[in-house]
């Protein structure tokens, strides 16, 4: 019998084995935990002081963890020359120590949700480890938001710091003295702060020295002083029997920390990098210069073998000067392979400041070879040539093919009554006829009739002619262009045209008309889609914004406080304390069904900033799976341990924000 329990005993335990691994993969699985990680101890214990020798910290919980992001998301403020090096290490966050400790000072490492468990990856929002130098921990904090200026969208990853140093000059010269760092809403909280006034700041870091060192990065920047401040609060705090009942609601003391509100707008200056970026001519009668930025001033061309006077028609990109293309008028320069030519113009040196500069340019045309279609086509042509002077036949004298020139009419079947028509070459117009262009309208007995229009040259594009009329609605009409009513640059003339088009009924719009409050200067007011971009814009008339003649759609609206009445958003200036000009939004978007009016009243301080913008049309959304995480956890803590639920939740709200 031992002889036989000897031998039977692997093959039980093996079987054992197999049925346990079995057990622990059921395939209904068990139930997903939605739990963050917990805190059990750190080692020196949170909020421990005269930490002056400490060079190595950890902090345990209560599963095994993984750090998310973690030179994104952690903080460490002050900041470090040196940063310290933080690793995940089983259930332990092991941070090390490269740089020295300043002395009488409180030190935060803020994690934000870089914290997160191992298998489902719930994440510990919020959690800041806090430890001095000295011999008391500085408790207060503030915390507030940073949009874009021009469009509020919020601004995840800026860094944001405080300076108890009140000179104007300390953004620029010494790191933030304590910092945090914005999420995906915006939203920064710094921690650990002495009392105190201090200038608050935020800066995209783009050289990582937690100060404004470089005039491209992003800032923003408070006119205010920042005085943090606590006061003691009480709120109710509901203790769970289970899931679905409630066993007694409790009040619970804590200190609140302010401000909790502060509005940063982040802004780029306009400090434009320009130089000549490149040029190229692809075609013969044609060549282009880039430049990595506007200028008020165009380059002056000298040809050093050509005569450059009065050789081009220059076409503006969009009506920007960056791109600008130069048009050869003379069929000498067109066959000329090679242009040698002088260029003058502005350019940023290295105090981005405008100097002139002049570069010699050697413009090539190298013609492309032809394509294996136009080769075989060539081939086939020169042996049927061949072939008939072989055999004596008379070869016919075909007479070159004139192509007209390419024009575009826009004039759809259906035109809004605000709508223009548009006629669009393909290369700048020599003459314009506009006695061959002819606009009729319907009348009572189906005949159509001339009626006055008003045609213009479009002001971004050189080749675009645009014509007006008063609409009528419900008119129809027909847009007639004669041939050869347009001769292009290069004396190929346009075909002849006709379009019919009808002004769609008035029953297939809707007006939206918003009475403003809140302003008191000059402002405008964009209508937006629902991606945020312009589809109109009116100026503020006596506090009124009235848009007619829109179709069924979702709209929102932004407000330009336009201060110097150039009718555009203006960026700001640190160096000269110019602020970026202000914009709000209307918090909602409206839906406008056809043969319909809204009337909206709008006070742009009914809201703060950060609550205004819909969130239809941010594109900086929220990290979704924390958000999803974060409601589970809310809903699941209530079945945890009261005890180790109740130090959380204390934990994770002390800030009061």
């Amino acid at each position: 019998m031992n002889i036989h329990l000897r031998k039977a005993l692997p093959y039980v335990c093996g079987a054992a084995l197999l049925y346990s691994c079995a057990s622990v993969g059921r395939l209904e699985g068990g139930e997903e935990d939605f739990d963050p990680p917990v805190m059990v101890e750190s080692s020196p214990r949170l909020g421990s002081v005269n930490q002056k020798n400490t060079k190595r910290f950890t902090i345990e919980f209560d599963e095994y963890i993984k750090l998310d992001k973690p030179g994104e998301k952690i903080v460490f403020s002050p900041p470090q020359s040196k940063a310290p090096e933080i690793k995940a290490n089983g259930k332990k966050v092991v941070v090390n120590m490269q740089d020295t400790l300043q002395p009488n000072t409180t030190y935060t490492i803020d994690f934000a949700d870089a914290i997160q468990d191992n298998n489902e990856g719930n994440p510990l929002t919020q959690f800041t480890y806090t430890f001095s130098t000295g011999d008391q921990l500085d408790t207060l904090a503030v915390a507030g938001t940073v949009l874009n200026a021009s469009n509020l969208e919020p601004i995840k990853g800026a860094v944001v710091g405080l300076y108890a140093d009140l000179s104007d000059t300390v953004f620029q010269t010494k790191p933030f003295e304590r910092m945090g760092r914005s999420d995906s809403r915006g939203y920064f909280s710094i921690r650990g702060i002495a009392p105190g006034k201090y200038h608050v700041f935020a800066l995209q870091d783009t050289d990582q020295d937690y100060k404004f060192s470089l005039p491209t990065e992003e800032l923003a920047y408070s006119d205010s002083l920042i005085i943090p401040t606590s006061e003691p609060r009480m709120r109710q705090d509901t203790v769970w029997i289970d899931s679905l009942t409630v066993d007694t609601i409790v009040p619970v003391s804590y200190t609140y920390y302010m401000p909790d509100n502060i509005i940063l707008r982040n802004f780029k200056q306009l400090r434009p990098n320009r130089r000549l970026a490149g040029f190229t001519r692809e075609e013969s009668h044609k060549f282009k210069l880039n430049f990595t930025a506007p200028s008020d001033s165009m380059p002056v061309i000298k040809g050093l073998n050509f005569n450059a006077e009065d050789a081009f028609v220059v076409e503006l990109n969009n009506g920007v000067r960056d791109t600008l293309t130069y048009w050869l008028k003379d069929s000498t320069l067109i066959r000329m392979d090679t242009l040698r030519m002088s260029v003058s113009y502005l350019f940023t040196d290295s105090l981005y400041q405008l100097q002139p500069r002049t570069d010699t340019l050697r413009v090539l045309y190298r013609q492309k070879p032809p394509t294996e279609q136009e080769r075989k086509a060539a081939e086939q042509a020169k042996k049927e040539e061949e072939r008939r002077l072989k055999h004596g036949d008379t070869l016919e004298v075909k007479k070159p093919e004139i192509k007209p020139l390419p024009m575009e009419v826009y004039a759809p079947g259906q035109l809004d009554i605000y709508d223009y028509l548009s006629l669009t070459m393909q290369e700048p117009v020599l003459r314009l006829d506009t006695a061959a262009i002819h606009l009729e309208q319907m009348q009572a007995d189906s005949t159509f009739a001339a009626i006055p229009f008003e045609l213009q040259q479009d002001s971004t594009d050189l080749k675009v002619y645009n014509v007006y009329a008063d609409w009528e609605v419900n008119g129809n009409y027909k847009l007639r262009v004669d041939s050869a009513a347009v001769t292009g640059l290069y004396g190929l003339t346009t075909n002849k045209t006709e379009n019919n088009f009808k002004i769609k009924p008035l029953e297939e719009y809707g007006q939206i008309f918003y009475t403003i409050t809140g302003v008191d200067t000059t402002a405008f007011v964009e209508l937006l889609d629902e991606r945020d971009n312009v589809v109109r814009t009116v100026d503020l008339i006596d506090g009124h914004a009235d848009f007619y003649y829109l179709n069924p759609a979702k709209y929102g609206a932004r407000l330009v406080v336009d201060t110097n009445g150039n009718g555009r958003w203006d960026t700001g200036e640190y160096e000269q304390k110019l602020a970026p000009e202000m914009v709000y939004y209307y918090h909602q978007l409206l839906e406008l069904k056809a043969n319909f009016d809204i009337y909206q009243n709008w006070d742009v301080h009914a809201l703060p900033l950060d609550k205004q913008k819909p969130d239809e049309l941010k594109k900086q959304k929220p990290d979704t799976s924390s958000n999803r995480r974060n409601s589970r956890n809310a809903s699941n803590q209530n079945n945890r341990n009261s005890s180790t639920s109740s130090g959380m939740r204390n934990q994770r709200s002390s800030m009061g924000f």
